[in-house]
């Protein structure tokens, strides 16, 4: 394939993406290999349709008209194609958890994920995101919420979990990953499983 024809379906599919989008040369495995894409990636940023955020980690940025200015990269976006680009799995753990469910406003000082591959800390403007290696089993064969979940009741604590906690997690999930989450949560601490019933048997009393 010429190098123009793999550049335009490059090009094409940044243009047909939403802003705000993160990419990494894996998102276009498809089209050319890795070091062909990153030539091409680093050619868009030139032409203005990518701004550069990392070495590898580029965005479709967003403009703001009431600010009048483009919006940072969303850290959790960036977070996850840093992971697709390795392979790795990663879930939101902590404060960054938290956040993500909407059980904090506070915006995380690090954004941190526990993850299957190594412990690495990346930076970019005023954001850290760091990934921590743990035990494959807390994060394979559960699904992305499920894992969510549970690391956000574990970043609580047992006894700081109340019915709002409850209740808001009810909200935040739908029927079909309640009962996903029934299901895939049996072998966790049996504490977590205790609130994530409750967490269910909330929205069947709704």
């Amino acid at each position: 394939m010429e190098r123009s024809n793999y550049l335009n379906e490059i090009r094409q599919k940044i243009i047909e993406s939403e802003k705000g989008t993160v990419f990494v040369a894996s998102d276009f495995a498809d089209i050319s290999d890795n070091m062909k894409v990153g030539v091409c990636l680093s050619r868009l940023e030139n032409e203005k349709l990518l701004r550069r955020i990392m070495r590898g980690v580029y965005d479709k940025p967003e403009y703001n008209s009431f600010l009048q200015e483009y919006l940072e990269p969303a850290p959790d976006k960036v977070a996850n194609a840093i992971a697709r680009n390795y392979g790795w799995t990663i879930v939101p753990c902590g404060d960054t958890a938290l956040n993500l469910l909407g059980l904090s406003t506070q915006v995380p000082a690090i954004w941190l994920y526990v993850s299957d591959g190594p412990y690495k800390e990346y930076s970019f403007n005023n954001t850290t995101i760091k990934f921590k290696h743990t035990a494959n089993k807390e994060i394979s064969k559960l699904s992305y919420k499920t894992s969510l979940v549970i690391q956000a009741l574990k970043a609580l604590g047992k006894e700081n979990i109340d019915n709002n906690v409850i209740v808001k997690l009810t909200k935040a999930l739908t029927d079909d990953e309640k009962k996903n989450m029934l299901n895939e949560a049996k072998s966790t601490t049996s504490w977590i499983y205790e609130y994530i019933k409750s967490i269910a048997r909330s929205s069947e009393n709704e």
